[in-house]
């Protein structure tokens, strides 16, 4: 893990397309501005997570959980 510190208004930019800036603090929170183009998902981590869990029961079963054979007939 990298960590880094930053000041108000300065940026860390991840490859070419992806820039963060830091925006604030207040408490415990931090408020970030993350520029990003539109082909780069930027999530929470509980929502990615919840965005993960939805795709995963979504997903069709290639298996038989029981017999562990091809569902395909």
């Amino acid at each position: 893990m990298l960590i880094l510190t930053r000041r108000m208004g300065e940026k860390i930019v991840i490859g070419d397309n992806v820039h963060i800036t830091m925006l604030g603090v207040r408490g415990n929170q931090v408020r970030l501005g993350i520029e990003a183009p539109p082909n780069v998902s930027v999530h929470r981590e509980e929502i990615y997570e919840r965005i993960r869990k939805e795709h995963e029961e979504g997903a069709p079963k290639l298996f038989d959980d029981q017999a562990g054979s091809s569902s395909f007939g």
